[in-house]
């Protein structure tokens, strides 16, 4: 496939769809390409948005399957400790990220599924818009480096015991990370994240918290899927480069290192920042030669300080972990529904401080 195009988005997630949708409806040519079959498939992240999404997605009454009301915290086996103000809903990520496709094309952004922007064409773009997720080819072949990643594993399971609210499990034992049951009506997302030290270990601690939650009558036996992902943890990434003939980029999403490093909630800055990068190829396509950097800047005004908050938390409860097993008060200290965790305003690491979960 040949041809020249202004804007050149890879992939068709949540940011990339954004980011085409907004930079087409600014008057841009624009080509988006995913290497999946189609739009959301598989899906690869636990399904939970902020009910305050809606600002930035319309129609997403079709895909929503559930309220969500408040978090539960369970740290090590102590009961639950309830948070309200943590609302959401819980999406069909397949049709939510259809959805924005959908939205993009009627914008007037061509998009392709099933081809590899990197050896299967030659497009002339004039910008390039990378939101390719956690391990970006754009984002390598911009010559920057990949984030350190955390790995997940997911399986959906029947939920017998109805309820809404989020239930987060911290335990010393999920190194570098932590376990969810995120209620979907009659199913639940059922899945852990941990280290990438820990890695080994994603398979049994997920099958020891099933067969938990199948004792307590929480969840039946049967395994209805199976998925799960990697999750960038060293914060923003970019979100400017350029590609080695010069052509400009600009990342967002995922690719951007957007994600939240404790809680891995990368859904909402995704569709923000893919709208963002959108308006701003577009701005620059139409001569504002200070729209990049005016991107750039605007992307860590908005996630810079929590991101760094999160990199900080993330490397302390890390450190715990190398030294010793993290007592309660250091898992408090590490999640977001704790007051420790906002109290007081951690020493932030640069991008070269030791990682030392890494180092074991």
């Amino acid at each position: 496939m040949t041809g020249r195009v202004d804007i050149l988005v890879v992939g068709l997630g949540p940011a990339g769809a954004s980011a085409a949708r907004e930079a087409a409806r600014a008057g841009c040519s624009v080509l988006a390409v995913d290497r999946r079959r189609a739009a959301g498939e598989p899906v690869q992240c636990a399904e939970f948005v902020p009910r305050l999404i809606g600002q930035d997605v319309e129609g997403m009454a079709p895909v929503a399957v559930q309220k969500i009301d408040a978090m539960h915290t369970f740290v090590e086996s102590a009961a639950f400790d309830r948070t309200g103000g943590f609302t959401g809903t819980m999406i069909d990520r397949r049709h939510f990220d259809a959805l924005l496709v959908e939205q993009a094309r009627d914008a007037g952004a061509d998009c392709r599924f099933d081809t590899v922007w990197e050896c299967e064409f030659k497009v002339e773009a004039k910008l390039v818009i990378g939101a390719d997720g956690p391990r970006s080819k754009v984002r390598a072949a911009a010559g920057l480096p990949e984030p350190r990643l955390i790995e997940t594993r997911q399986i959906t399971v029947p939920l017998l015991d109805p309820n809404n609210a989020t239930d987060i499990f911290l335990s010393a034992e999920i190194e570098g990370g932590y376990a969810w049951l995120f209620p979907k009506g009659e199913a639940a997302n059922l899945g852990v994240g941990v280290a990438p030290a820990s890695r080994s270990k994603l398979k049994p601690i997920l099958e020891d918290l099933r067969r938990r939650l199948i004792g307590e009558g929480r969840i039946g036996e049967a395994v209805l899927g199976h998925t799960g992902g990697a999750i960038p943890v060293d914060g923003i990434v970019g979100p400017e480069a350029a590609l080695p003939d010069g052509t400009p980029v600009l990342l967002a999403g995922d690719a951007a290192g957007l994600t939240n490093p404790v809680t891995g909630a990368g859904i909402p800055a995704a569709v923000m920042s893919g709208a963002l990068a959108g308006e701003a190829a577009a701005r620059w396509i139409a001569g504002a030669a200070d729209a990049l950097d005016d991107y750039a800047e605007e992307i860590d005004d908005l996630f810079g300080a929590s991101l760094r908050r999160a990199v900080a938390r993330r490397r302390e409860l890390e450190r715990a972990c190398a030294e010793s097993l993290p007592q309660p008060a250091d898992l408090r200290r590490g999640w977001i529904a704790y007051p420790e965790y906002w109290a007081a305003r951690p020493a932030f690491p640069t991008p070269e401080a030791p990682n030392p979960m890494e180092a074991r």
